[in-house]
């Protein structure tokens, strides 16, 4: 019998040519079996390393138990029991079946190519790399070293065959190899190839991140612009070259230049009409005020300055600085200063007749009684907000709108309403340049809407494929996925994913003082801890964090908390 298994770009099996419906694996654990199997060299392993692996914290005949499960159900969806044998200390792939494995056969031809780098076999070997090991399972540890092998292989191939153009599919934040493309396209002459690599290098980068290309990226991108050629420089290329030495002055901590550089590049992109560039250049703007303490005030009087002068264009500033607004509501007690300076905003926009001035002022204030647990006043200014910024054609001050409603829906238990407000809302938000933003913000909710294990399920995988696709989002904005998919996998017992996710929204959380996302992490370790049946510690979990949602000023959170620390 011949066994065929497919790791790499996704997970399939083929029994003597006749390919095994996913459907079959019905537990996760038989197919994480079948998995682990077939990346192990051997294909064999012994079972109390598999106890350990699946089951860390379980009692020895607890895992025994759920390891006799997933041998049970691997063979059941396989339709062979003799695939998958057990014989004194060890599960194995049955004797006499012919197993191959894509990720083997992989990683010996990339193995023996790089021993004497030619670019034709370095190149045959990468064409056996069709995407990367196990992609579905980007939270499982036991697959790590294998993934990291894999992924380091097909770069080094890449690299040695001279394949730029896929090492740019496989890895696009990968500079040198957009640094090649561009030389080769200058030399041949093709000026607006290489402003087309600089522009889609610099838009994988995330310039709302503060991230941008190197020196030597910009310095390339500016002599594509000087080359002479028949088609003349376009208004939106200078500006991007701008923005992006404005970054490079914001690295540097030179702040006065980034500023400046972002106050012209705005004026030039409102003047070409340019949204997304006047939303960089504010990102810019409110970056380099951050920096310097002063985001608040700039804030404020950037609101008001665009509110009179430009009031259909508020929304466009708003955008630009629209994470940091949202990270210094959840600051301590943020809620509190940004909502009174938001009552006064709403008072100019209304006196300048800025409906988006009105809407985006509004949903301040939704969020800051959201926050404080006045649900009902949250609710009415959510509302009106959304009405307003939609009118305004706002998307990305409405998106939030329609997100923080769907917050109260699952508040008040109406699940069944949250879900058409998040369904609402992602529309809204794939309209705005800030949709990476928004749409993993959207799914950390729909992971806490679903309405069962599968529709949980589906709703993870869906935001870590957004996540993976998105490698360098925003970082504050993926807190709530990152929350939401580990509490509930900690609630369906799928604990050895638990530590991982938690372990990286800690690490975020560290980053980012004074938000919310300490405290919700001390919260999901709770639950974490209580799925393990470690009660002393779950309890001393929820007290930190209602303890640190108490400091924060939000009431309701920290209700939560101390009720998870009585059921414990």
């Amino acid at each position: 019998m011949r066994l065929d298994i497919q790791l790499l770009g996704q997970f399939s099996i083929a029994i003597d040519g006749v390919r095994i419906d996913p459907a079959a694996f019905r537990r996760d654990s038989a197919a994480a079996l079948v998995k682990l199997l077939a990346i192990t060299p051997q294909h064999r392993i012994r079972r109390e390393q598999l106890m350990d692996i699946f089951w860390p914290v379980a009692e020895p005949e607890a895992a025994g138990a759920s390891l006799r499960k997933a041998v049970h159900f691997a063979r059941k969806a396989l339709g062979h029991n003799a695939l998958i044998e057990t014989s004194g200390d060890s599960i194995a792939f049955g004797r006499g079946t012919e197993v191959t494995v894509d990720a083997q056969r992989f990683e010996t031809a990339a193995r023996a190519a790089l021993r004497n780098p030619d670019p034709a076999i370095c190149a045959a070997a990468a064409e056996l790399c069709h995407g990367g090991l196990l992609p579905d399972d980007v939270y499982v540890d036991w697959a790590d070293g294998h993934r990291a092998t894999v992924a380091q292989l097909r770069l080094d191939l890449l690299r040695a065959a001279g394949l730029w153009q896929r090492l740019i599919e496989v890895d696009a934040t990968d500079e040198p190899a957009h640094l090649a493309l561009m030389h080769a396209a200058l030399q041949a002459g093709n000026r607006g190839e290489a402003i087309r690599l600089f522009n889609q290098l610099r838009n994988t980068l995330h310039l709302e991140l503060g991230l941008g290309p190197s020196k030597a990226a910009v310095a390339l991108y500016e002599e594509a612009l000087s080359t002479p050629a028949v088609d003349p420089v376009s208004q939106t290329d200078r500006i991007r070259a701008a923005l992006a030495w404005g970054l490079l002055h914001l690295h540097s901590g030179d702040f006065d230049k980034a500023t400046a550089v972002a106050q012209e590049t705005r004026r030039l992109a409102l003047a070409a009409g340019l949204v997304r560039e006047v939303g960089e250049a504010s990102a810019l703007f409110g970056l380099c005020a951050n920096m310097q303490g002063r985001w608040k005030e700039v804030f404020r009087v950037e609101f008001i300055e665009w509110a009179r002068q430009q009031p259909d264009k508020v929304s466009q500033i708003f955008d630009g600085h629209l994470c940091l607004a949202e990270f210094c509501l959840c600051n301590a007690r943020g809620h509190h200063e940004i909502g009174a300076s938001a009552r006064e905003l709403l008072s100019v926009a209304e006196g300048a007749g800025s409906l988006a001035g009105r809407g985006l002022a509004l949903l301040i204030l939704g969020e800051a009684a959201l926050f404080s647990g006045h649900l009902g006043e949250a609710e009415r200014c959510l509302t009106e907000a959304d009405s307003l910024l939609e009118s305004a054609g706002a998307a990305s001050g409405r998106a939030v709108a329609l997100e923080r409603l769907a917050e109260i829906a699952l508040a008040q238990g109406q699940k069944w309403r949250a879900k058409r407000l998040i369904q609402r809302a992602l529309s809204v938000a794939e309209q705005s340049w800030l949709s990476p933003h928004l749409l993993i913000r959207l799914q950390g909710l729909k992971v806490r809407a679903a309405s069962n294990r599968e529709q949980t399920l589906q709703a993870i995988l869906e935001g870590d494929r957004l996540m993976t696709d998105q490698r360098h989002g925003c970082q504050p904005c993926s807190m709530g996925f990152r929350i939401a998919s580990a509490i509930a996998m900690a609630e369906m017992t799928d604990l050895p994913q638990v530590n991982r996710r938690l372990d990286e929204a800690e690490r975020i959380a560290d980053m980012w003082h004074g938000g919310p996302w300490v405290a919700a992490v001390w919260e999901a370790r709770g639950v974490q801890r209580r799925a393990e049946k470690n009660a002393a510690r779950a309890a001393s979990a929820f007290e930190e964090a209602a303890s640190r949602y108490a400091a924060l000023g939000r009431p309701a959170d920290e209700a939560r908390c101390r009720e998870e620390l009585l059921a414990t």
